[in-house]
């Protein structure tokens, strides 16, 4: 499974999504969030949602230096905390931005493709694909 982002041009940069995935992770703010909703100039210019593609060949996984990000079947990966040890290679290695830094344990958050935020965008921007 993994998160796409299917009718861009339907974001209106409410960031409920972005509260949705921090809410999963037991936070109230966007601490936690693995997704990203940026303005590319207000609403007459629209806005980009950045989240985990699932690459089949993931950058982020072949720059970790410790195994901490293991290949997903199907594309994406795993990240084992226990391995990691802080290093922040796989945020510079993702092409599109959608490894986020949680400063609180100095590690990663990648999205898990759970779906969680999926019904909180009240425009279907998002979609779980199996």
């Amino acid at each position: 499974m993994k998160l796409v982002v299917v009718e861009t041009e339907k974001c209106i940069g409410c960031e409920s999504c972005m509260f949705a995935c921090s809410r999963r992770a037991g936070e109230g703010g966007l601490s936690k969030t693995c997704i990203s909703v940026r303005s590319v100039g207000g609403m007459e210019r629209g806005f980009v949602v950045v989240v985990c593609r699932a690459c089949e060949d993931p950058p982020c996984a072949n720059v970790c230096p410790t195994g901490a990000l293991e290949r997903r079947k199907g594309g994406g990966v795993v990240f084992r905390s226990s391995k990691c040890n802080g290093c922040p290679y796989c945020v510079s290695a993702c092409p599109i931005g959608a490894v986020f830094w949680d400063s609180e344990s100095n590690k990663p958050m990648i999205c898990v493709a759970c779906g969680y935020c999926v019904p909180y965008c009240p425009y279907g921007v998002l979609e779980i694909e199996k």
